[in-house]
């Protein structure tokens, strides 16, 4: 299990809203891609994937907010291809 949290932008960053996610349940995701864009004091960031797995679920929606470091989302890692 892979937790996808929200990452410290700033160095006063306290909290930030997920302007939208840019993955959905059961799609794959690749390290360094972006998965949502977070909104914070009127900027908007890419939120990029810390490793490769697939989304299993979204904890924080669209619109809302979450503290630094709460979990957003969970990713399952993919098993090794057999062979």
């Amino acid at each position: 299990m892979i937790e996808v949290t929200m990452p410290m932008f700033g160095e006063v960053m306290e909290e930030g809203t997920i302007a939208s996610w840019k993955k959905h349940i059961g799609d794959r995701v690749e390290r360094g891609e972006t998965i949502a864009e977070v909104e914070m004091d009127k900027a908007v960031m890419p939120l990029e994937a810390s490793d490769s797995g697939i989304l299993v679920e979204i904890r924080v929606q669209e619109g809302q907010s979450a503290r630094v470091n709460s979990v957003l989302a969970i990713m399952e890692q993919e098993p090794p291809p057999r062979g």
